[in-house]
């Protein structure tokens, strides 16, 4: 019997009570490394698609993730936007009911408003004027070594007449109370140009509760300005603006009776009185 090497032989063996059944079974080599070859390749097949189907459940997981993070977002600004709306819409309420009452008295609206702070008495409100002029001193020769390098705001930052001061004031749209401003409401006709008092860099440049449209300007070493209630801003955050170049136009935005500028001067986010960094005005 000659020895055939390109075969597998297999044998199965079958029995039952009357008989013994044998079969012999031959397959080629080849065909079967060939079975073996497509059997590897379709588990390969099958594993890829797996972990396809598993990379793609997790895609669809992170997916649904950021569509539920980004569907919040949403929801939070659009809550933010109608805050921002009510705080306008009292503002503006607030501003026409100052104008009414100047018609209703035959005087004209003068400009005042801006951003201050709520004070129960005037032993409190007197606490506060203290509390800045003790810091306005303390701070005397800080700004004298920020004049000197030209950091410090020397000029008007819109001509017009000086209205409502830093200090305590009955609150302008009517109220029985008392506030602290905490700058320098400067009138002047709606659309003049605002000019920068100093060269600086631009930290703010849009719409804050209470000032309306404003512009924050970094002139370094803790020294800053504002100027809020414009109509229009001509600057953006980032840039570099030098001493009298035009950064916005006056106006009536946010809590104000009327057009006019709100002016602010702080050291170390701390407010003192503009009135001594505008050359001529009366202290």
């Amino acid at each position: 019997m000659i020895r055939d090497d390109r075969f597998y032989a297999f044998i199965v063996a079958r029995t039952s009570k009357s008989r013994a059944h044998i079969r012999r079974i031959c397959v080629h080599k080849r065909w079967l490394k060939a079975a073996a070859v497509v059997f590897v390749a379709v588990m390969a097949g099958l594993s890829y698609g797996f972990y396809g189907l598993t990379q793609q459940a997790e895609h669809l997981r992170i997916a649904r993730e950021n569509q539920k993070l980004r569907a919040e977002n949403d929801k939070q600004k659009q809550e933010l936007q109608k805050l921002n709306n009510r705080v306008d819409a009292v503002e503006d309420t607030s501003r026409k009911l100052a104008e009414i009452s100047g018609v209703e008295k035959d005087q004209p609206v003068r400009g005042q408003g801006g951003p201050a702070r709520p004070v129960d008495s005037a032993a409190a409100l007197a606490a506060l004027v203290a509390k800045t002029e003790r810091l306005e001193r303390e701070m005397r020769d800080y700004e004298d070594l920020l004049r000197r390098r030209g950091m410090t705001p020397s000029i008007w930052p819109v001509s017009g007449k000086l209205e409502s001061g830093m200090g305590g004031r009955r609150n302008p749209f009517g109220g029985r109370g008392f506030e602290y401003h905490e700058g320098q409401d400067i009138d002047a006709v709606y659309g003049t140009p605002v000019m920068v008092a100093a060269s600086g860099t631009v930290t703010i440049a849009g719409r804050e509760r209470g000032y309306g449209n404003v512009i924050y300007v970094d002139h370094g070493a803790g020294l800053s300005t504002r100027y809020g209630h414009l109509s229009q801003i001509d600057v953006k955050i980032g840039q570099t603006v030098t001493r009298g170049q035009t950064i916005g136009l006056v106006g009536s935005t946010g809590r104000s009776t009327g057009p006019h500028l709100h002016y602010e001067v702080r050291i170390n986010n701390q407010p003192v009185d503009p009135r001594q960094y505008l050359p001529g005005a009366e202290r």
